[in-house]
């Protein structure tokens, strides 16, 4: 039985004949080593998640440089460009005689071309977004919406790693409109009717211009919500006189006296 090949290396390496200490020389040589790695990457039909630029002084000391990629990649113009700030703050001590490049994560990645359709640039501008801001204070703090399963607003969606995750389009929903903003409810002081004519929140007085309504959701049985353990609630789309448009909710069990606010219309 013939042994299974080895999985290809993905590294090259340059050898300086006078050492440099420029950052527009580093980035001169790792562009040269970028379009050998990526030809590299081609050929074997994958895409680079992570790269590692070693450089090695003249005192035999070894800096680097290591960058995260949002999604597999092997276009040379646009990862040496994610490399930029961090060549700019390496110490070359007394220059830098050799570079070295490799990918020690890589991913798989269809053949593509380069540039193209202006729908394709958008896609790699918003990878290049989340390279750049994921590189400088963590790819798990980049986050992104994606919808959940839940009629409970707060329940309607999760907040996921962007550069781990595939955006995923909003399901078509019928029913009343959802704010653009939801927050956890917040105390309101209304005054007696439902919908209430008047209410205070935010230490803010407000006049009911319109309102619409009520929708009413059920908590989910089969968790146990503290917030969720007063029971029903009737939901309010309510337009101010003083130009807010707020998402009101009252619990019934509470009589008039359980109005609290969770989010804002545009």
């Amino acid at each position: 039985m013939a042994p299974e090949p080895e999985a290809p290396h993905f590294g090259v390496r340059m050898t300086l004949p006078d050492p440099i200490g420029l950052q527009s020389d580093v980035m001169a040589g790792l562009e040269r080593l970028l379009e050998r790695l990526c030809a590299k990457l081609a050929l074997h039909r994958r895409g680079a998640r992570r790269l590692r630029l070693e450089l090695r002084r003249v005192d035999r000391g070894m800096t680097e440089v290591e960058i995260g990629l949002a999604r597999p990649m092997r276009d040379p113009a646009r990862i040496a460009a994610l490399f930029a700030r961090g060549v700019a703050e390496i110490d070359s001590g007394f220059g830098i005689d050799a570079l070295r490049l490799s990918a020690p994560l890589t991913e798989a990645l269809a053949p593509e071309q380069l540039g193209g359709e202006v729908a394709l640039r958008q896609e790699d501008a918003l990878a290049d977004l989340l390279s750049s801001l994921g590189n400088r204070i963590g790819f798990e703090r980049v986050l992104r919406l994606l919808p959940a399963q839940s009629l409970i607003p707060e329940r309607s969606f999760l907040m996921s790693p962007a550069a781990y995750s595939v955006a995923e389009p909003m399901p078509a929903m019928g029913g009343p409109q959802r704010p653009i903003t939801i927050f956890p409810p917040e105390p309101v002081s209304a005054s007696a009717g439902v919908p209430p004519a008047s209410f205070r929140w935010r230490r803010m007085r407000f006049t009911t211009l319109r309102a619409t309504g009520p929708e009413r959701i059920a908590p989910e049985w089969w968790l146990d919500d503290p917030a969720w353990r007063s029971g029903l609630r009737d939901y309010w789309r309510i337009e101010t006189r003083e130009g807010p448009r707020l998402w009101l909710f009252l619990t019934p069990q509470a009589g008039e006296q359980g109005w609290f606010a969770q989010g804002e219309f545009a």
